[in-house]
């Protein structure tokens, strides 16, 4: 994989920032000798390092994942020899971690795929180029080869990849159209979390929501949201940060007092949030494609409800 450093900053933090790669996972290869920086091998991952520096990162070939196949159901959107889009349900983590070694989307691919899944995203994630949250429903691509997985994550890198999120928020937001332009990164008084950073800040990233009401439910809102990034709950924070939080969100959120009886009937203790559409350009076969899923039941119950409370 090969690029140019997009900002100035410390070498595992730059390359984070143009592959998409996370930081510890830039911070291992450079340790492995992996990554090249202006045509010599990278020695440390806090030196500095300019904008426009040519780098080349060497990915290490597929080994055999530490997850174990599973046979567990997958709802497939699309799927090729190269690339599987997968409609995640709520409730399923997508790559094994601690306190989830199994039963994850990483665990079900393996099984369904028969093995033949990219092994650039690393030993315990084959194949995963981006993710969505346990409890976020929706859209996923999943790499099948190298070369796809690589074609895909420049993609993500270059924030050229469709994503547009429906979301049911406390609230009217105002105005009822507008673009949060916020950095994010991981929160001071809670690492679980990440938060709106200063423009300043020596760290996070930078992170751009576009939002529109689609639909006003009583004291709440159907919106989407058009992402041109993809950070660690994006959206979530972006909307909480405005003082309009998903409802079911209880990381980032606080449900109206007014609302938690229709939760609590409803059982729906997620975030509201749903990938509803993903769109980017085949790797293999550059034929431009976008694949759109219907809102899951929970939330399309939650959304009747709340309409009804509306009249």
């Amino acid at each position: 994989m090969t690029g140019t450093i997009t900002a100035p900053a410390r070498l595992d933090k730059a390359l984070a920032d143009a592959t998409e790669f996370s930081r510890a996972r830039v911070q291992a290869l450079i340790a492995e000798g992996r990554v090249e920086l202006n045509g010599k091998p990278a020695m440390s991952a806090s030196a500095k390092v300019a904008e426009g520096a040519p780098f080349r990162i060497t990915v290490p070939a597929a080994v055999e994942p530490e997850a174990k196949p599973q046979d567990i159901p997958l709802d497939v959107t699309f799927e090729d020899e190269h690339l599987i889009v997968i409609n995640k349900p709520a409730g399923m983590v997508v790559h094994p971690a601690a306190g989830n070694p199994d039963g994850t989307l990483v665990n079900a691919l393996l099984h369904h795929c028969g093995g033949s899944l990219s092994g650039i995203g690393g030993v315990a994630r084959p194949g995963i180029v981006h993710r969505i949250d346990k409890d976020t429903s929706g859209l996923l691509v999943v790499a099948k080869s190298d070369t796809a997985h690589e074609g895909l994550a420049a993609q993500f890198a270059e924030h050229s990849v469709h994503r547009r999120y429906l979301a049911v928020c406390g609230g009217h937001p105002a105005p009822a159209k507008g673009t949060i332009d916020e950095k994010l990164g991981r929160s001071d008084a809670n690492r679980k979390k990440m938060a709106v950073l200063a423009k300043n800040s020596s760290r996070g990233k930078h992170a751009i929501t576009h939002y529109k009401i689609l639909k006003r439910l009583g004291s709440s809102s159907l919106i989407e949201c058009r992402l041109e990034t993809g950070r660690t709950h994006q959206v979530r924070v972006h909307c909480a940060s405005i003082g309009h939080s998903l409802l079911g969100d209880q990381l980032y959120g606080k449900t109206p007092k007014s609302l938690k009886p229709l939760l609590s009937e409803l059982n729906f203790a997620r975030q509201a949030l749903h990938a509803a559409e993903l769109g980017f350009i085949h790797p293999i076969s550059q034929e431009v494609i976008r694949f759109v899923a219907d809102l899951p039941a929970d939330m399309r119950e939650l959304i009747d409800e709340l309409s009804r409370s509306n009249r």
